[in-house]
């Protein structure tokens, strides 16, 4: 059965606009107490932990959200902006029953989402989603209201900020300092506009701070993960040692060398699979990726030894096949980077702290230590269609197994859905690049065609 309100990474809009809505919020915080409820008849804490990034949708749905469940009597505790992986990592250390963080992650500030996380830290289950569903659209959604003496009470924790900040220092290496390295971070006006400065400082790097004046609306606006620009220029003339830069809800990291070249998530994962192995704490053998992986990438964890388990797109399905596979490195080329050794979801600023941890003990630049391979030519292109499915008609089929053929052994092909919006994702890669150029053109006209 197919989810009708949660996509690959909770529900997701446009702020004041269905889904997004105060009235969709307040439903569907009751109707996920009603299923956590159900599932746990025996009763378990009646605790809900609710964070937020900095768009100005935040204090509505944060609002909404907070009234449904103290309507169906649960303690609420606000954390206020915070990081998504905060949210994991305090959701168990704080014995709630659920995790909220509100947040549209890159997107520009007018978008915002839910992503509900279980006891342990983790996303829900697509069963679980349904059946919040299945209650929010429910017409017996106020029939299971308690009385009025068993009403819920939510409150502000003040000092969560400063919490998540002692669990990362607490997992990096002891006695270590990020002593001697300048540092140049970018929040994308977002969720660790405090964090990350603050626990760079406290490690004692010497940090310049940018996108840290979230005012509502300019989160992600042209700083942040998608957009270095500003932030490789910043370390070139800082002449910084690394620049990193989150994305609005912090749960991505992309590195910039100290020459200003950008690093993406399979570079990150492939330094951090190196120094896995030579350190002996690598799990599973090798790294959990998706289909957007680069197949340079792949081929370096071969020439170590290593394999590369690819999955579909999203960080929940690399992190579903990390725990049912017995990995604990894996990700995102864009950026997620799973530590499951220290938390459930990716986390930038945990993924930096590792990164910087291994340059400091390195006596080459940033540049040298944080490339491990030669990406192949990799080309991605959307075609964006009105309405229909285009990826089953005949001729398109046709194409992509033309396509497929043409790069056998050189290359591969991945033509997809998205999740989110009415696109065709259409991306090739291989050694040659005049061929994957024309891979991808050929298949973008068959689909428009088959579009029209």
């Amino acid at each position: 059965m197919t989810r009708k309100y949660f996509g690959t990474d909770g529900i997701r809009g446009t702020a004041n606009q269905f889904p997004m809505t105060a009235d969709m919020a307040l439903k569907a915080a009751m109707a996920t107490a009603i299923v956590l409820k159900d599932q746990n008849p025996n009763g378990g804490q009646n605790r809900v932990i609710i964070g937020k990034d900095t768009r100005l949708s935040c204090y509505m749905l944060e609002q909404a959200m907070a009234s449904g469940f103290a309507a169906m009597g649960m303690e609420t505790i606000l954390l206020g902006p915070i990081p998504t992986p905060a949210v994991a990592i305090l959701t168990k250390s704080l014995r709630a029953d659920i995790g909220v963080m509100i947040s549209a992650s890159h997107n520009p500030f007018q978008d915002n989402g839910i992503k509900i996380f279980d006891h342990d830290g983790f996303k829900l289950p697509n069963e679980t989603e349904i059946e919040i569903e299945k209650w929010i659209d429910s017409d017996g959604l106020y029939d299971r209201l308690p009385s009025s003496e068993k009403l819920g009470r939510a409150k502000r924790l003040d000092d969560a900020t400063g919490r998540y900040v002692e669990y990362l220092k607490s997992i990096f290496p002891r006695g270590k300092s990020l002593q001697g390295l300048k540092v140049v971070i970018d929040c994308a006006h977002g969720a660790a506009y405090k964090a990350g400065p603050q626990v760079l400082w406290e490690l004692e790097a010497d940090v310049t701070s940018i996108g840290v004046k979230p005012n509502g609306i300019n989160i992600n606006d042209k700083v942040g993960a998608t957009a270095t620009e500003r932030l490789q220029k910043e370390v070139v003339e800082q002449n910084a040692d690394i620049g990193i830069a989150l994305d609005g809800d912090a749960d991505r990291l992309i590195v910039v060398d100290e020459k200003g070249n950008r690093i993406d998530g399979d570079q990150v994962m492939a330094v951090l699979a190196h120094k896995a192995k030579a350190d002996g704490w690598l799990r599973g053998n090798g790294v959990v990726a998706t289909v957007m992986s680069n197949l340079g990438f792949e081929r370096y964890l071969e020439s170590e030894g290593l394999k590369l388990e690819r999955t579909p797109v999203g960080d929940r399905y690399v992190v579903e096949a990390m725990r049912e596979k017995g990995f604990n490195l894996g990700g995102e080329q864009s950026g997620h980077t799973v530590l499951s050794d220290f938390t459930t979801t990716g986390d930038g600023l945990m993924v930096a702290l590792h990164i910087l941890s291994i340059l400091s003990e390195s006596d080459e630049p940033a540049s040298v230590v944080l490339k491990k391979f030669d990406p192949l030519p990799q080309i991605l292109k959307n075609v964006r269609f009105k309405s229909g499915k285009p990826l089953e008609k005949d001729e398109v089929g046709q194409a992509i197994s033309l396509a497929e053929k043409s790069l056998s052994g050189r290359g591969r092909v991945l033509v997809r859905a998205s999740g989110t919006e009415p696109v065709i994702r259409v991306m090739a890669e291989g050694d040659d690049v005049d061929m994957v150029e024309k891979t991808v053109n050929d298949l973008c006209e068959a689909i428009e065609k088959a579009a029209s």
